[in-house]
């Protein structure tokens, strides 16, 4: 298997329900998330994909999608009074993510592969495996 690789780094909050520690907090991290692209063939100049191009859809995706934005689950149970705090639309709402999972590393890894990377790479081309660190120290991993 030939994977073609690349990072991206984004800035983001988040909180995990039901945490037991500090965590269950919003709070934020220097995201650096991997994107491993896999092909059914290399194409005529024999790559995976130009890294410039993984960086246009899925690096991109990142930064439309989750930069500079709290991430935050829309099962909850705070959502519905953070986001009456943020504003009537227009204001602050475009700084909120609602997302479909508890956004913890692994579950972000997850939807990033699962559901993220079908619908932005061209066919013959796979998110194979994401990889995100929020911190130096601590990251999760999920491949297909």
């Amino acid at each position: 298997m030939i994977l073609a690789t690349r990072y991206h780094d984004f800035s983001a909050g988040h909180r995990v329900t039901g945490h037991e520690n500090k965590c269950a907090h919003l709070h934020g991290h220097n995201y650096r998330v991997h994107f491993y692209v896999e092909a059914e063939e290399l194409d005529t100049v024999g790559r995976v994909l130009d890294f410039s191009i993984i960086k246009s859809l899925l690096c991109e995706w990142l930064e439309k999608h989750w930069d500079h934005r709290m991430i935050l689950w829309e099962d909850d149970p705070k959502l519905e009074l953070l986001l009456a705090a943020v504003g009537p639309e227009g204001s602050f709402l475009d700084d909120i993510a609602v997302v479909p999972f508890n956004p913890t590393a692994e579950n972000m890894a997850r939807y990033l592969v699962d559901n993220v990377g079908p619908e932005v790479l061209p066919h013959g081309l796979r998110l194979a495996r994401c990889r995100v660190e929020e911190t130096r120290k601590c990251a999760a991993e999920y491949a297909l």
